[in-house]
């Protein structure tokens, strides 16, 4: 099960308290103040890990508590400090303070944010002696450990997002492309969910595919799966338009193009903007190929030169590894290596 949102609380260990103690000894009878000071109590730290995909470990786990730093004891014994409770996220997890909305951190590869801080350990009464004062009796109780409560979110889940109306074959490209086993069936909202999966364009090239739930008319209003379906979008560096070529559905693939930008559009300004791929499926259900389909694609949307539409059939097997090497292309446009085509 995928899972990109998740609300914690989070508390941090809070600091041992100091020690109230003098040193007592057969011939010492006047000893003089030797009470330790408490340790720290652990922090909460947010670390990111390649490994980790979605927040599905907090979907039972809603309290993360690091330990309390022990307190002083007499004989100069300071409490012991606790370590850190490190918590693992993936890379683009965004941290919300969930009362506020503010935003605390952008957690990127490699990166850690100590999201509720352990208290200090307080002072036994060795820390107050002095030479006006030589039986303190004066100790500090520990600080308490920072408490919050955050909502997890994650900004990118995939390289490149397939989006497209229900039953456009976004779960059949999914499984075609990765060893993802998406449920797949001939009716709409077979996906309620982004599925992942890793596809390899070469051994040394790999892409996280997100087969997006389907999109209808009015998603923007909150239709149908409607903001659910475009906050996952978001996190997604390459739109791949998947348009039934068929016309199983009864409508021409531009004018499904043309509905699905128009969601976009409503939903935010800025998702017009991400780099896409226009690519036609069910290609091997065409007669008489998808020349001109592609063609007549082209010209009904005014594409330029720079414009690619690609023709697939997840069924075959034909046009993916072109499929592939676009999508690479698109969502690593700064790599300059030569990855012809083979």
């Amino acid at each position: 099960m995928f899972i990109d949102q998740a609300v914690i609380t989070v508390q941090g260990g809070n600091g041992g308290d100091g020690c109230l103690s003098f040193h007592r000894a057969k011939y010492v009878p006047k000893g003089g103040p030797d009470g330790g000071d408490g340790g720290d109590g652990g922090s909460v730290v947010l670390t990111t890990d390649e490994n980790v995909n979605t927040l599905i470990d907090f979907r039972g786990t809603h309290h993360w508590t690091a330990r309390n730093g022990e307190p002083g004891r007499g004989s100069q014994q300071h409490g012991a400090s606790m370590p850190d409770l490190i918590v693992r996220v993936p890379p683009g997890t965004i941290v919300h303070d969930n009362e506020t909305g503010e935003q605390l951190a952008d957690i990127g590869p490699d990166q850690s944010f100590v999201v509720a801080k352990g208290g200090r350990g307080g002072f036994g009464n060795e820390h107050f002696k002095s030479a006006t004062n030589q039986t303190p009796r004066q100790t500090t109780p520990g600080e308490p450990g920072e408490r919050r409560t955050v909502r997890l979110e994650l900004k990118l889940i995939a390289d490149a997002g397939l989006i497209g109306l229900p039953n456009a074959g976004k779960s059949t490209l999914l499984a075609a492309l990765t060893r993802a086993r998406p449920k797949i069936a001939d009716y709409p909202f077979t996906t309620l969910s982004p599925q992942l999966g890793i596809a390899e364009v070469d051994p040394s090239r790999r892409l996280v595919v997100a087969d997006i739930p389907g999109l209808i008319e009015g998603a923007a209003g909150g239709a149908g799966l409607g903001h659910e379906f475009l906050r996952h979008i978001e996190r997604t560096r390459l739109l791949v338009h998947l348009l039934d070529a068929s016309g199983s559905d009864g409508a021409a693939p531009a004018e499904n193009y043309r509905t699905i930008r128009d969601e976009l559009a409503g939903y935010s300004p800025a998702l017009v903007e991400k780099p896409e791929l226009i690519v036609l499926s069910k290609t091997d259900l065409l007669p008489d190929g998808a020349d001109e389909i592609v063609r007549a694609m082209r010209v009904e949307l005014r594409l330029g030169h720079e414009s690619e539409v690609l023709a697939i059939s997840s069924t075959s097997g034909e046009g993916l590894h072109e499929l592939l090497e676009a999508m690479w292309r698109a969502a690593h446009p700064r790599d300059d290596r030569d990855t012809g085509w083979d």
